[in-house]
């Protein structure tokens, strides 16, 4: 077997990031992985040219960027994900109560990327195509995964403090607003939205997981809110549910 120590050591600090809940320093990394302090800085400095990983200056810290997600949710999109998570899907909108569509989601940065979806009998048509990029903030999907990151995840990823992009005049427009929709989110264990990505319409998602508790997609529902009366709770519980199950089909567990 070749012996190349910098790509193996390369490959043991994206997999010890990887494992971790939350971003971490360089020295703890370097004791964990017995690697000499200057290499492991030096590790660090290359994934950081390269985009791989993040530096969260305030604590002095590390962590995964985003493109390792893309890299990894991008054959999980198309095979493995979908696959996994598209019976359940079909068992949900066949149980809900008022016509609905399922949407898969993962998360890409500030935005969600749709990767599958399940059209329920007499349900309306949506935006939510495979494919299709909606930014995170406004979409149930995406605020079931956002409120499953650290918080210094989250601020890495809205670095700005300008004001968040709407859709239709509604939603969370600051930074503040929306750590209060996450908390919210995480009180409730599923999150909603009501006309935030199209005017009549709104939605209920929840995050599924992987082995190390990160948020690898997350699944939602999208009715009329003509047709929804009390069924909200009812929705939201059954598709968190849902995800619970999509969880332990990712995590083997």
């Amino acid at each position: 077997m070749p012996q190349i120590p910098a790509a193996r050591n390369t490959l043991a600090i994206l997999r010890y990031l990887a494992s971790r809940s939350g971003p971490v320093p360089a020295a703890s990394l370097a004791r964990a992985l017995d690697l000499p302090r200057s290499s492991a800085y030096q590790l660090i400095a290359v994934l950081m040219d390269e985009g791989f990983v993040v530096h969260y200056p305030e604590d002095r810290t590390y962590g995964l960027s985003s493109l390792v997600a893309e890299l990894g949710t991008a054959s999980l999109r198309s095979t493995r994900l979908a696959r996994l998570a598209s019976p359940l899907m079909e068992k949900l909108v066949a149980s809900a109560p008022i016509p609905v569509v399922a949407h898969l989601a993962v998360l890409s940065g500030t935005d969600v990327v749709y990767a599958a979806r399940v059209q329920g009998l007499r349900a309306p048509m949506t935006v939510s195509a495979i494919g299709v990029h909606l930014p995170a903030h406004l979409t149930a999907t995406g605020r079931a995964m956002l409120a499953l990151l650290p918080a210094t995840q989250v601020r890495a990823l809205y670095p700005s403090k300008r004001q968040l992009t709407l859709r239709t005049a509604i939603g969370p427009s600051s930074l503040t607003a929306l750590d209060g929709v996450l908390a919210d989110t995480r009180a409730r264990g599923w999150a909603t939205e009501l006309g935030e990505i199209t005017a009549e319409y709104g939605s209920v998602g929840a995050a599924a997981v992987d082995r190390n508790d990160y948020p690898a997609a997350a699944i939602g529902l999208t009715f009329r809110t003509d047709a929804v009366g009390d069924e909200w709770t009812t929705l939201g519980r059954a598709t968190a549910a849902t995800t619970d199950a999509l969880s332990a089909r990712l995590s083997g567990r």
